[in-house]
């Protein structure tokens, strides 16, 4: 499949925060499931998602506003009470290609944006093979059963860099990821020992690939360049047609998938409600 022939339209842009939304519910009810004090729940309203995850968690909001349904300030209302029973702010991701009567409605309601992401896909065919060099002593592969724990120990180690209270909150985050049912966990090895993490979450034919992470005395030797290829390759077997995930604009993230084929198909800003003293 040549990617040429997807256009950046709103029946993709529904594909994927559907796909974006279908993978953070199944998170939130997996956090449920393994920390039932976490009062982790979500709702849908008019087609968008609303989640509790935790106060602090990223995934404490939602997806999908005003792209399925248009969205009124009754449901806008409903939402707003849901994280207000919950104690946490009120955010909302929006696609570019939501409903045009939902920016007036969140100026009115005090929004104002605070973050930009761009959402990324590239299609994918049975022949995924990146041209780039690669490292042939880094070796991937999907996790077994038992080393949830071990994911989730190289995982913080990564993102958190030394970081103790980070890296509890990345350790949290990594156990319930890998726990998820739609999930599939990548570990990359260098001399059998883990070095770098990565995961992807399939949802019909679109596979989400989540950030990769790589202990910081292993940086630069290619473990992900081997965790991307590894999980678009996986992707395929499973009947995936494109393959999606999100950067922050011109990040060097971003400027490493746009060398694997992936390019931008819109950029989605994050509202958040003004707090009320």
């Amino acid at each position: 499949m040549d990617d040429i022939l997807i256009c950046s339209d709103r029946h993709l842009s529904q594909k994927l925060e559907r796909t974006e939304a279908r993978s953070n519910a199944a998170f939130v009810e997996t956090r449920a499931a393994l920390w039932p004090e976490s009062n982790a729940r979500f709702i849908k309203v008019a087609g968008a998602y609303a989640m509790f995850d935790g106060i602090a968690s990223p995934l404490t909001q939602t997806f999908c506003l005003g792209l399925f349904d248009e969205i009124s300030a009754v449901e806008l209302a409903k939402i707003e009470s849901f994280f207000s029973e919950h104690g946490a702010k009120v955010c909302h991701e929006v696609s570019p290609l939501a409903d045009t009567s939902l920016m007036p409605l969140l100026n009115k309601h005090d929004y104002h944006p605070v973050e930009l992401s761009n959402v990324m896909f590239r299609s994918i065919d049975k022949e995924i093979k990146l041209n780039a060099l690669k490292n042939p002593l880094i070796t991937t592969r999907i996790i077994g059963p038992g080393e949830e724990k071990i994911w989730a120990k190289t995982s913080s180690l990564g993102w958190a860099s030394g970081n103790e209270n980070l890296a509890a909150i990345v350790y949290e985050l990594g156990i319930t990821g890998v726990h998820c049912p739609s999930a599939l966990p990548f570990m990359a090895e260098l001399h059998g020992q883990p070095i770098a993490t990565g995961i992807i979450f399939i949802f019909d034919d679109i596979a989400l690939f989540g950030g990769t992470s790589t202990i910081p005395e292993s940086r630069g030797q290619g473990a992900q360049l081997a965790l991307l290829e590894a999980r678009l390759q996986l992707a395929v077997s499973k009947g995936c047609k494109i393959a999606m995930m999100c950067a922050l604009p011109g990040s060097q993230s971003q400027r490493n998938a746009e060398k694997h084929g992936f390019r931008v198909a819109y950029t989605r800003t994050k509202w958040q409600k003004a707090d009320i003293t």
